[in-house]
């Protein structure tokens, strides 16, 4: 009834208020989805704007995504404090938010900014805390809080009215001097408020006493009363198209975003960037299974339907574990989750839901990938007892990282299903352990494959005969399944990697009955390693990088790879959790002796292994043709649990002459232009990476990928660098109420691109604007969307598979990403429809990039596609557009049969497959 009558507004209506700088879209999208589809279902409401008071620091991301779901308005508070003084003056505090892409208007927003600290009430009815706690009626003398100003608030009576009514009054008159118009808002609320009723009643009454003398005095010029968010913006709607100008040249027109966050002296917020690495990384491990299972599943349930043998599919039970998924991945997108801000004993607690979570994804993926791989669809029989599949890697608990297990090999074929989540065909190296080294692989179509055999270490130096490590290239359907088979024979054609081992006190032959192994003192020549398109310098004392050689123009370029150290400040405050307060530069990383350096030649791939105390540092380089050899795969398992206050970065330092500049993903959407700023302290020239950061000049373009949030900076001319992990022994006073001391051993993975540019102007370096090139793009999503390997089960008696399942007809356009498949719900019970919502991102990227040799296997259409040549084996039996979160349908939604999206443009679309 409340909600009905207007008097009680859902707000956003997502899963979460999520935080801004560390969550993927994917992530933001799902948890806008899930709420918006809950509250249809449960209150039958749709919000229609959007509050964000708590983030800390904003993106234009989540007001592009607001756009889309349908909303006109939104309002954010947790802004710089200089933005908000300069935006006050300036009369900007209300604007119209638009993309840095758009070359139009159809993505503004109107957005409010709220112009003081806080969102609580001292900070929201005027300029003057002391006077606006005056009027915080839970403080009233005798309860819990009280006012730190020493001023309490008092009851309003007949005696009183006037005098407080004036003083609140002259600080609602004083707070709209900073806006355009005449209608004002004052928020009236905090955390942990209205969970009584005692105090719904203290703030009522004493304020309507107060709106009622307001409104009495005709002579005040004052009409106050009530209201919820959407009624102050239909007020304020209302009165800024009253002038003569359309209402869109009455506020400004805004880009960019609002990081790094500071709210008093030198306190950016840019140290929760980082905190809690470990579960910033198991939040994308999470989404990328959970993007896999939704579209083998929406298949899968497809399939189900199409005759009586196939409905024994568990497909309720598996809803059901997809939606709690959903959910835990939505928590988890909340200001105080993925920030890592949260206790300690909170941080288990997500950890489990995700850990779950993923346990119970793999088990969706499996039961979905059983029924769509089967060749004959009669001999179908689900049996929980006994699955048909297996993954490949078990993760012990929700805080340690994933290992592999061993496939036991035997003289019959063990199948190796290998799954392809991304929507374009693809060549992927793939690795499994298997118990012997007599091992031959076969393609799906029945052809011996290539695969190198590398040992399983016990530490830095031993070999453990237990398990070996295969690799070879699979060549994968868009969307699709791949069935390898794995067989142990009498003399294997598989080819050894070869190792040499750097270390102070060698042996030089080290025997090992199966690999060859050299030892040798740490020297002062370099370690090399080459592919066709690439040859790289390491350093034989260090084991890092130092130059780059790119093939095809024959050019050097000094690439220095280097750990480091910062501290934290001698001053009272200090970094935490939230705030990044370093004690100066960063120190170089120092090693009294040179590390145990592992480096390994390979068929499919080499890679240099440096162990040191705080890091295992690993440079990969495929050998193999096409996306993965033209880029560096670089791994970092970190620990600094015995560490007290200091932070650890990697630095990469090259001799591209970037001036200041570098650029940063917003979310994994979109590109922001970043500029390093000296005058400024330099925690500010932190920002938060999602997906890329890259540094670039005249002639070449140097990105970063990375498998997980963190924060990132370019503080030299020609150098990245990104904080790693941080360990903090204080609270840094900003709610949390401890340090970050329960660090795990992490896990970071990155690629290394670079890229010759073509065809750039001088002037084009100040454009507020980037895009990454397409095969950047699509290196980002080979490290974001891993290929998933699976096994039968040893027991022989496996029915008969399809060689491949390849659900499309095609790899999609290079430029066009299926950002979900998701079956929506039944409007009753916890139970798929049988609809489901197809989410399409067409990502914009920078065509002078050459797009020759990149090994990319599709091409782009002008962001056009046609229906009824997307799928195969099934068929779409409507597909009609809808708003991003399916809360509405545009009043032409009808059945369409071309896909049309400009650049850049997210879409969802209800889909019925058969």
């Amino acid at each position: 009834r409340l909600i009905k009558d207007g008097q009680f507004e859902i707000v956003t209506g997502g899963w979460v208020m999520p935080d801004e700088a560390s969550p993927h879209y994917f992530a933001l999208v799902d948890q806008l989805i899930e709420g918006h589809q809950w509250l249809e279902k449960n209150l039958g409401v749709k919000p229609k704007s959007g509050w964000a008071i708590d983030p800390f620091g904003h993106s234009p991301t989540m007001a592009y995504l607001l756009k889309r779901t349908g909303f006109s308005n939104m309002l954010i508070q947790r802004v710089h404090y200089s933005v908000k003084k300069h935006f006050a003056t300036q009369k900007t505090l209300e604007f119209f938010w638009r993309q840095n892409w758009d070359l139009g208007s159809s993505t503004d927003i109107l957005c409010h900014m709220m112009p003081f600290y806080s969102y609580d009430v001292p900070h929201t009815c005027g300029p003057d805390p002391k006077i606006c706690c005056q009027f915080d009626f839970k403080r009233l003398p005798g309860g819990r809080v009280s006012c730190p100003w020493r001023v309490p608030p008092e009851a309003i009576h007949a005696g009183n009215v006037q005098h407080r009514a004036w003083m609140i009054l002259d600080q609602y008159r004083k707070k709209s001097k900073l806006f355009r118009t005449k209608v004002l808002l004052a928020p009236l609320g905090d955390d942990f408020r209205y969970a009584e009723s005692s105090e719904w009643d203290q703030q009522y009454q004493n304020y309507q006493k107060l709106f009622d003398y307001m409104n009495s005095h005709p002579e005040w010029h004052v009409k106050a009363q009530f209201g919820t968010l959407s009624d102050y913006f239909e007020a304020l709607h209302k009165e800024s198209s009253l002038g003569e100008k359309g209402s869109n040249s009455f506020f400004p027109v805004l880009s960019g975003d609002f990081f790094t966050y500071a709210d008093r002296d030198h306190h950016y917020w840019s140290g929760y960037f980082t905190s809690r690495p470990f579960y910033k990384r198991l939040d994308r491990l999470l989404e990328s299974y959970l993007r896999a299972a939704e579209i083998l599943y929406s298949l899968a349930l497809v399939q189900s339907s199409k005759s009586e043998k196939l409905s024994v599919f568990p497909s309720v039970d598996n809803y059901k574990l997809l939606t709690e998924a959903r959910r835990n991945l939505g928590l988890f997108q909340h200001h105080d989750a993925i920030t890592g801000t949260s206790k300690d004993w909170v941080v288990v607690d997500y950890g489990t839901r995700l850990f779950h979570s993923i346990m119970n994804l793999k088990k969706v993926i499996l039961d979905s990938a059983h029924i769509l791989i089967l060749k004959d669809k009669g001999a179908y029989n689900y049996d929980i007892s006994t699955p048909f599949l297996k993954m490949d890697d078990v993760q012990s608990s929700q805080d340690s990282l994933p290992r592999k297990t061993v496939i036991k090999l035997t003289s019959q074929p063990r199948y190796l299903l290998i799954y392809n989540p991304t929507e374009q065909e693809r060549f992927s190296v793939v690795s499994v352990n298997v118990n012997s080294p007599r091992v031959k692989l076969l393609s799906p179509s029945g052809k011996p494959v290539t695969v190198q055999i590398s040992a399983v270490w016990d530490g830095a130096t031993t070999v453990s005969h237990e398990a070996y490590q295969i690799f070879f290239v699979a060549h994968l359907p868009p969307l699709g399944l791949g069935v390898y088979q794995l067989l142990e024979v009498q003399s294997s054609e598989a080819v050894l990697a070869d190792y040499n081992i750097y270390m102070r006190n060698s042996r030089q032959e080290k025997p090992d009955r199966l690999f060859k192994i050299k030892e040798m003192q740490n020297s002062v020549d370099n370690i090399i390693l080459e592919n066709s398109y690439m040859k790289l310098w390491f350093s034989g004392m260090s084991g890092l990088l130092e130059k780059i050689n790119t093939k095809d123009d024959g050019k050097n370029h000094q690439m220095k790879v280097e750990f480091a150290w910062y501290g934290t400040t001698s001053n009272r405050d200090k970094s935490g959790a939230y705030l990044f307060l370093p004690d100066g530069d960063a120190k170089p990383y120092i090693f009294t002796d040179p590390p145990i350096i592992r480096v390994a030649h390979g068929r499919i791939f080499s890679e240099v292994v440096c162990f040191f105390h705080h890091v295992t540092h690993t440079m990969r380089l495929y050998k193999v043709q096409g996306l993965e050899s033209q880029s560096l795969e670089v791994s970092n398992i970190v620990d600094i649990r015995g560490e007290y206050n200091r932070e650890l970065a990697m630095r990469i330092s090259s001799d591209i002459n970037s001036q200041n500049r570098f650029y940063t993903d917003l979310n994994g959407y979109q590109i922001q232009p970043r500029l390093t700023m000296s005058k400024l302290p330099l925690q500010a020239n932190i920002y938060p990476m999602t997906t890329m950061a890259y540094i670039q000049d005249v002639g070449v373009r140097l990105t970063l990928h990375s498998a997980q949030s963190l924060g990132v900076a370019s503080l030299k001319n020609g150098q990245l660098e990104v904080i790693m992990d941080r360990r903090l022994m204080q609270d840094d006073n900003r709610g949390l109420g401890q340090g970050v001391q329960d660090n795990k051993i992490t896990a970071n993975i990155f690629r290394l691109l670079l890229e010759r540019r073509h065809g750039t102007d001088v002037n084009e370096e100040k454009a507020s604007v980037s895009f990454p090139s397409l095969l950047s793009h699509m290196t980002s999503s080979f490290l974001n969307h891993p290929v998933i390997p699976m096994t039968t089960y040893a027991d022989s008696g496996v029915p008969e598979m399809l060689n491949t399942f390849s659900p499309l007809m095609s790899s999609m356009p290079c430029d066009m990403h299926i950002v979900n498949l998701r079956t929506i719900q039944s409007k009753v019970d916890i139970e798929p429809s049988d609809e489901a919502a197809l989410i399409l991102h067409r990502k914009g990227f920078d065509c002078r990039f050459s797009n020759r040799d990149t090994g990319l296997l599709c091409s782009t259409t002008q962001g056009k596609i046609k229906v009824h040549k997307l799928f195969n084996k099934f068929r779409v039996e409507s597909l009609t557009p809808a708003s991003l979160s399916l809360m509405h349908s545009p009043p032409d939604a009808r059945n369409i049969s071309e896909i049309n999206m400009s650049s850049m443009e997210i879409n969802t679309f209800r889909i019925r497959l058969r």
